[in-house]
């Protein structure tokens, strides 16, 4: 659940500090999806921060899954 954290806004900050593009969006079910393309070993750090997020947020869990970039982005947006 993200609530009044700024999830979504932290997650694009990292993410345009690690040169990714991609997405994210907040769940109806209160969780926040995030889609991103670069480097491997940026994912990796944003992953990172995913596990823990911005100031007073609470990640209890995470799901993550690899793929083939798609090219879809060009920047990083929160939708």
């Amino acid at each position: 659940m993200v609530q009044g954290v700024l999830f979504r806004h932290s997650a694009k900050a990292q993410a345009e500090m690690l040169g990714l593009s991609g997405c994210a969006k907040n769940m109806d079910n209160g969780s926040v999806e995030i889609v991103a393309e670069g480097k491997r070993d940026n994912l990796e750090k944003l992953l990172q921060w995913a596990r823990e997020g911005p100031r007073h947020a609470k990640v209890e869990s995470i799901d993550y899954t690899w793929g083939e970039p798609t090219g879809t982005f060009s920047e990083f947006r929160i939708l």
